[in-house]
C-alpha cells in the first residue's frame, strides 16, 4: 500500500495545477530580477524531459548534474525525474578526479553543465562518450544548449508518478578521504523529510522565502532550499556571486536561511569592524534589529548552521544579537533527517539539540559512537555493498561521530572516531574538542589540530581578515593571550603547544577544504607536518 507521501514530481504538478502564476524561480543579473512562475518552470521541466527520453537511454539511466546553482539546476533535476532517469549532482567546485571518478562509477549517459568554479576542470572531468548540454554559466564546448532544447522540444503532456521506492538521485559524499561514495536515494525520501522539516522550521505554503548560494549538490542545500520549495510553494532567489550576495540576500530577506560556518565568521568579521564584540551584546534592539535588517536576516524564523562545527563564540555572538543560529546534524547517508535545536527558546551553542521529528531515533553506540533510525535513510552506497554492510546494520546508520546526551536529552557530538590521536606520552586526543574554544579567536579563520607521534598536540591555523589587517606583534600578543586562556582549561595532556599560522587560507581550490567546506584534516596535517616537526623556535606562535 502506498505512504500517504509525495514525492518531488507530484509537488510539482501541484503547484503547476493550483498556483500556476505565482512565482517559484528567481535569476538575478547585476541585481535585476527575472522570476519564473510554476507555469513557466513546469513547462521547461516537460521540454527538457521531451529531450531526455528522445535519447532512449533505458529507465533509471544516470545524468550528471555539473553547476553552480541556477534556476536551470532546478529544471534539469526534475527534468530528469520526470524522464525516468537518475540524477547524479557534482560541486562546480568538484576536482577533475573526483569528477571522472564520480562519472565513470555512475555510468553517467550525459552531463548538464552550467557555471563551474574552473572551467578548466570539464575537459579532464568528463569522459569521452558523455554527452554534453549547456546550461546557464556554461562556457565550454557543448553538443546542445539547454535554450535549444527549450526551443526544439514540445512539452511532455503526461504527468508520470514515479515508483516511490525507485532511486531518484546518486548523491556522493564529498569524501575527507578515499573516492567518494554514492548514497542512493528514493522519489519517497524527500516526502518523508521536508514536510516535518519545514514544519520544524515555521515555513506555510504562500510565504516561504529561500535564498540559495550554497552549492546544491550538496544534499542540504538541495533539501532545505529546493525540496522546501517544491513542498511549501515557495520562492527560491538565486545568488550571481559573491560580488552581489551581500544586497542580493538583503533583498530577499528569506524566511528561512542556511549557510556553513565560514559565512557566519566572515558576517561577524564584518560587525566586528562596525561595532565592538564587547558591546554587541547590550545594543538597543532597534541597533540589533537594525543589523539583522543589514545582513539580510531581519525576517528569518529559522536559521541554520550546518556542515561542520560552528565556533561557539561565533554561534553566541549571533544569538545574542538576536539572529538564532540553530546547529543542524544530519549527513547525505539520512537525507539530513537528523537533528537541530528546535526548541523556541534561544539556542545552547555548540549543542545540535533532538531529532527534527518524532520519527528520528538517536542512540549511542560503541564508543559512544551516534547513530540514527529514520525513514529517510539511504538505500546503501552504490555498487558498494561491503562499504554499506558497515555502515547500516540493523536499520541504524553508524555515523562516526562520537556524542553525548545532556540532561535534557539534547545532543552533544564530541569528535570523530577516526581523528582520535595518541601523542608520544600515551595520551589519546580528540582534535574536535581542542579546535572549538581555539576557534573562538577573532584573529583566526581555520584551525587544524594534530599530534600523533608528539609529545603535546599543536594547532595550525589560518588568519581572519581582523588577524590579517594587524602588526605582526600585536596578532602575536593577541594570539598568545588566547592560548594560554584556553590551555589554562584544559588538562595538561591537551594542552596545546604552538599555534603555527599558515601563510594560505585553506579552501576548495586548494583542496584543503571538501567542497562542503570540511576540514581534509589528513591532508592539512600531511601538508605542514614536516614544518611542525622541523621548527625549532621556542615561541608558543610561529608564522610560516
Amino acid at each position: 500500500m502506498r505512504e500517504d507521501i509525495k514525492t518531488p514530481l507530484e509537488m510539482l504538478y501541484h503547484w503547476e495545477r493550483g498556483t500556476p502564476q505565482s512565482v517559484f524561480l528567481r535569476q538575478p543579473k547585476a541585481l535585476q530580477w527575472t522570476e519564473y512562475t510554476w507555469a513557466q518552470v513546469g513547462d521547461a521541466v516537460r521540454r527538457v524531459a521531451a529531450f531526455l527520453r528522445a535519447k532512449n537511454y533505458p529507465a533509471g539511466s544516470r545524468i550528471a548534474l555539473w553547476s553552480a546553482n541556477s534556476k536551470d539546476f532546478v529544471i534539469v533535476d526534475l527534468a530528469i525525474m520526470m524522464a525516468g532517469h537518475i540524477s547524479v549532482p557534482l560541486y562546480p567546485g568538484q576536482d577533475v578526479a573526483s569528477a571522472r571518478y564520480i562519472l565513470e562509477h555512475s555510468e553517467a549517459k550525459l552531463c548538464f553543465v552550467g557555471a563551474l568554479d574552473n572551467t578548466a576542470l570539464v575537459a579532464g572531468g568528463i569522459p569521452a562518450g558523455v554527452e554534453r548540454v549547456g546550461m546557464l554559466g556554461c562556457v565550454f564546448p557543448v553538443e546542445t544548449t539547454l535554450d535549444e532544447i527549450l526551443a526544439s522540444y514540445a512539452a511532455l503532456q503526461d504527468s508520470p508518478i514515479p515508483d516511490p521506492e525507485s532511486l531518484f538521485t546518486l548523491v556522493y559524499t564529498s569524501g575527507t578521504t578515499g573516492n567518494p561514495k554514492g548514497v542512493m536515494l528514493v522519489h519517497a525520501t524527500p516526502g518523508r523529510v521536508v514536510p516535518e522539516l519545514a514544519a520544524t522550521a515555521r515555513q506555510t505554503p504562500g510565504d516561504c522565502r529561500l535564498f540559495s548560494f550554497l552549492p546544491m549538490a550538496h544534499i542540504a542545500e538541495r533539501t532545505v532550499i529546493e525540496m522546501v520549495a517544491l513542498y511549501m510553494g515557495g520562492t527560491i532567489s538565486f545568488s550571481e556571486g559573491l560580488a552581489t550576495f551581500g544586497e542580493e540576500l538583503r533583498s530577499v530577506q528569506p524566511t528561512f536561511f542556511f549557510s556553513v560556518p565560514r559565512l557566519w565568521i566572515k558576517f561577524k568579521e564584518g560587525i566586528d569592524a562596525k561595532v565592538p564584540p564587547a558591546a554587541q551584546k547590550s545594543l538597543p534592539e532597534a541597533h540589533k534589529a537594525g543589523i539583522r535588517q543589514m545582513l539580510g536576516l531581519s525576517n528569518a524564523r529559522f536559521i541554520l548552521t550546518g556542515s561542520a562545527p560552528c565556533p561557539r563564540e561565533v554561534q553566541q555572538a549571533f544569538i545574542d544579537l538576536g539572529i538564532w543560529v540553530r546547529d543542524g546534524y544530519g549527513m547525505t547517508e539520512n537525507c539530513i533527517h537528523g537533528c537541530g535545536w528546535i526548541q523556541d527558546e534561544p539556542p545552547v551553542a555548540g549543542c545540535v539539540g533532538k531529532g527534527i521529528s518524532p520519527s528520528v531515533k538517536i542512540r549511542l553506540g560503541e564508543d559512544n559512537e551516534v547513530q540514527f533510525s529514520s525513514p529517510a535513510l539511504m538505500k546503501g552506497y552504490y555498487k558498494e555493498p561491503e562499504k554499506t554492510a558497515e555502515v547500516l546494520v540493523d536499520g541504524w546508520y553508524r555515523t562516526g561521530d562520537t556524542g553525548r546526551f545532556d540532561e535534557d536529552g539534547n545532543l552533544w557530538l564530541t569528535g570523530r572516531l577516526s581523528e582520535v590521536f595518541k601523542t608520544s606520552k600515551g595520551k589519546f586526543i580528540k582534535p574536535g574538542s581542542l579546535e572549538d574554544p581555539l576557534g573562538g579567536c577573532a584573529q583566526l579563520a581555520q584551525v587544524c589540530v594534530f599530534g600523533h607521534g608528539l609529545d603535546q598536540p599543536v594547532a595550525l591555523a589560518s588568519l581572519s581578515e581582523l588577524g590579517k589587517s594587524l602588526e605582526r606583534e600585536v596578532l602575536k600578543k593577541a594570539l598568545v593571550s588566547h592560548l594560554d586562556t584556553v590551555n589554562a582549561q584544559l588538562p595538561n595532556h591537551e594542552r596545546i603547544k604552538q599555534i603555527f599560522v599558515t601563510r594560505d587560507e585553506w579552501t576548495v581550490g586548494n583542496r584543503l577544504l571538501t567542497p562542503t567546506m570540511k576540514l581534509k584534516r589528513k591532508t592539512v596535517e600531511d601538508q605542514y607536518r614536516s614544518w611542525v616537526q622541523s621548527a625549532t623556535e621556542p615561541d608558543a606562535v610561529i608564522f610560516e
